[in-house]
């Protein structure tokens, strides 16, 4: 057992505390002792995890991608346009952010290979976070790095206390935590302390909390892939409130235990099953009838048209 593991945002909170380490700074040394390799090779690794997250944004701000489906597809390079040319209305750092986002879940939704960050439908967050962070204050690819295990020990958290899955509790526990996990990596990245990348993902994580999984005909696509782009720039935002210094009162371990009891309560319509929310409005259930999915809507919606 090395003496840098954890189970909960406590303790990983005193282990920085007692040795004087960020958040990447334990999770680094807890997986150098779990794996027995050193430093550089998890670093390493970690870089590769690195590098195909940057070939997927790439993929999806160049290349003409559509879904399986017809439905999602070129999304991330329309923002990336609209960025380019001077027109987005959010900040710099904010519009790559989301328009890398959304590249890298439409890779996914077009069978592309990317990192699940913590899950597949909810994998442009975090690098849309990272990447654009990289690319608007210059920062080192080591910090990237250091993102991502800052990153990796938010996921483990709620991993270890929750399930990651929208069909247990809902979006809130892949896009929730996903932006979670993304905004305390951009206060590890930028220079925060732990209970600075802690507060930021408390924050992240509560104000997406009750978020439903109602993705439509059941892929992964609507809304799944224009919830990646707000869940990076929700991210952000509880950054900042972090960075500035603004308390997080409720501990992240209880914002996880408090996601935990309202995904139970949500019913089964509104976790992954396609039954509910924006998956049984009319003009959702018809693109799925058109797309050949049986309509699985059971009742909570108006009657499908035409």
């Amino acid at each position: 057992m090395t003496r840098y593991n954890f189970q909960s945002m406590a303790e990983l909170l005193r282990i920085a505390a007692d040795e004087g380490l960020t958040l990447a700074g334990v999770v680094l040394r807890y997986q150098e002792d779990l794996e027995g390799k050193s430093r550089e090779e998890v670093r390493r690794a970690m870089g590769e995890r690195l590098a195909i997250m940057r070939a997927a944004a790439r993929k999806g701000l160049h290349e003409d991608l559509s879904s399986p489906s017809g439905l999602v597809g070129g999304g991330g390079k329309l923002l990336e346009e609209r960025r380019l040319a001077g027109q987005s209305l959010c900040a710099t750092t904010t519009a790559r952010a989301i328009a890398l986002a959304m590249a890298i879940a439409e890779v996914n939704a077009s069978m592309g290979r990317v990192v699940a960050a913590p899950t597949a439908g909810s994998c442009g967050i975090l690098p849309g976070v990272l990447l654009a962070l990289e690319a608007e204050k210059g920062l080192e690819e080591d910090l990237l790095i250091d993102g991502l295990f800052a990153a990796a020990g938010i996921g483990m958290v709620a991993a270890g206390q929750a399930s990651l899955s929208g069909a247990a509790l809902g979006c809130q526990a892949e896009i929730g935590v996903a932006a979670a996990m993304a905004a305390a990596a951009a206060v590890e990245m930028t220079g925060g302390d732990a209970v600075q990348a802690a507060n930021a993902a408390g924050v992240a994580l509560q104000g997406l909390m009750g978020l439903v999984c109602d993705p439509v005909g059941g892929l992964v696509e609507i809304p799944c892939v224009i919830r990646n782009a707000t869940g990076a720039a929700h991210a952000l935002v509880a950054a900042d409130i972090a960075l500035a210094g603004v308390q997080c009162y409720i501990p992240f371990d209880e914002i996880v235990a408090a996601m935990v009891q309202v995904g139970r309560a949500l019913p089964p319509e509104l976790r992954e099953t396609g039954a509910g929310g924006i998956a049984a409005c009319p003009t959702a259930r018809k693109l799925a009838r058109q797309m050949g999915i049986r309509d699985t809507h059971t009742h909570g919606a108006a009657p499908a048209e035409g």
